[in-house]
């Protein structure tokens, strides 16, 4: 028995090569292309993960990494005892949720009223206008939001012109303000280049179902409801997967620029606690075993949320 399962396998192995051999003289141009991607990724994605031992060592740099001394669990114990832990995660798994539940559903809704729009001409000009913020430095958005909502800001001087309010509100220093600021801006800024995906997604969808409803008298909402959707539904949860997995990341260069110490209450999150400890204080293994804890987290939720929509909605990353 063991000689023939052998056998078989060899089998396997040699049809294995002569279909990979087939395939390779076929479409040699495309291997050619896929060799600097294969190297870029190897380069910068694979072989750097050899430095994050550094987590579970005390890493100074005349030492090196392998010089430096072991010392295991230590810092995941120090960060999950921090005294700011529990205020990172809160503020970060927030920050996500509320991301999630306005962010998310942005760019789909932008790209269903897009696609509803008849006119090609205004439809062109729709698009190319909602892709714009894109192309903005988040530099530039968070200057923008500092002008518009400062003290002194435009808000703030058509409030008082309209008589809403006496004094300007400092949305810029109040701990409740610095999240609607941050998502909003957020949502401004990716919406429209965003919707591209669904509007591709929408291009799939057969117009003989359009037809066939509307001679059965479906109006346009509940052609939405029951043809457009379900076409674009796919795309939708691969979207969600993704982004769920990414739950406990949140936009450093955007709350970089957007807090101050007067909403760190609110506004600190783990990848700008990473900043503070790791490029302002030097605690370099200390803030890679939080990274590494976060990136865990990430890649567990990920899993979770995948094998959840394969069961429910038979559609997953993998």
């Amino acid at each position: 028995m063991t000689v023939d399962r052998s056998a078989a396998g060899n089998e396997k192995w040699k049809a294995w090569r002569r279909d990979w051999a087939r395939d390779l003289r076929r479409n040699k141009a495309i291997y050619i292309m896929f060799i600097p991607v294969f190297v870029y990724f190897i380069v910068f994605s694979y072989i750097p993960i050899i430095g994050a031992q550094i987590a579970f060592r005390n890493f100074r740099a005349v030492d090196g990494i392998w010089g430096s001394t072991w010392v295991g669990l230590e810092h995941f114990r120090n960060f999950l005892s921090n005294f700011y832990f529990w205020r990172l995660i809160r503020n970060t798994l927030l920050i996500n949720f509320y991301d999630i539940l306005f962010g998310f559903p942005a760019p789909i809704i932008l790209a269903l009223l897009i696609n509803e729009i008849r006119n090609k001409f205004i439809r062109r000009v729709t698009q190319t206008v909602s892709y714009l913020p894109h192309f903005v430095s988040i530099v530039v958005v968070a200057g923008l939001v500092r002008n518009f909502f400062g003290g002194s800001g435009i808000i703030n001087d058509v409030l008082i012109s309209v008589g809403i309010f006496e004094q300007p509100l400092r949305f810029m220093t109040e701990q409740g303000w610095f999240r609607p600021l941050f998502v909003g801006s957020q949502i401004w800024q990716t919406a429209g280049w965003g919707s591209i995906i669904y509007l591709a997604a929408l291009t799939s969808i057969d117009q003989e179902l359009y037809e066939a409803a509307s001679i059965d008298g479906a109006k346009r909402m509940r052609q939405l409801w029951h043809i457009t959707l379900p076409g674009i539904m796919p795309t939708i949860l691969i979207m969600f997967i993704l982004r769920v997995g990414s739950i406990m990341t949140v936009g450093f260069e955007r709350v970089l620029l957007l807090y101050n110490e007067n909403v760190y209450e609110t506004a600190d999150v783990i990848s700008t606690f990473v900043y503070r400890q790791g490029i302002l204080l030097g605690n370099f293994s200390y803030t890679t075993a939080v990274d590494l804890f976060n990136s865990i987290i990430n890649l567990t939720v990920l899993l979770l949320v995948n094998k959840f929509c394969r069961k429910r909605f038979e559609q997953s990353l993998w």
